[in-house]
């Protein structure tokens, strides 16, 4: 097994021999949109895997993916040529998906804004239902206040109400 630092190397080594392959080697008309994304190479050095993105629909996309296969051999030439391994890696080519995940959460967050837009506007026009501080108190909430301290006078009451003997009312 080597290192997997090394094997990180030579996945950045074999993406850019790749890329650069599709552009003077190969001459299929069906791979000139193709755009070499990353690269990944096992431990052992034995296996690569090529991400790639090709834009247009699904039909490109299909032609792109069996160009690719037409062409793995003349690639994998040029990769045992400009890498010092002793076995040339197996390529195997998967389209990315990134871009279009990345465009469909872009979406999302783009939905998200617009959301809290028009939460912030209908937050601008609202007022409270009751006081601003339903909480209010005339004494401050760090007194302890005793019932015996309590006259009538203190409390605010209307006249038509009173109190009975254990001072409620």
């Amino acid at each position: 097994m080597a290192d997997p630092a090394r094997a990180a190397k030579l996945a950045q080594r074999i993406k850019v021999v790749v890329a650069e392959a599709l552009g003077r080697k190969v001459k299929d008309p069906r791979l000139e949109g193709i755009t070499v994304t990353d690269a990944r190479v096992t431990n052992d050095l034995q296996h690569a895997t090529i991400y790639y993105t090709v834009f247009g629909d699904q039909a490109v996309q299909a032609d792109a993916a069996k160009g690719l296969e037409k062409a793995k051999g003349v690639l994998r030439q040029e990769v045992g040529r400009n890498v010092t391994v002793r076995l040339t890696p197996s390529l195997e080519f998967v389209a990315d998906q990134i871009p279009v995940v990345a465009s469909n959460l872009e979406e999302l967050l783009r939905e998200a804004k617009k959301r809290d837009a028009e939460v912030a506007a209908l937050a601008e026009k609202a007022k409270h239902a009751g006081d601003a501080d339903p909480y209010k108190r005339d004494v401050p909430a760090d007194v302890d206040i005793d019932e015996d301290d309590f006259d009538e006078e203190d409390l605010d009451l209307t006249d038509d109400e009173e109190l009975d003997e254990d001072g409620k009312k």
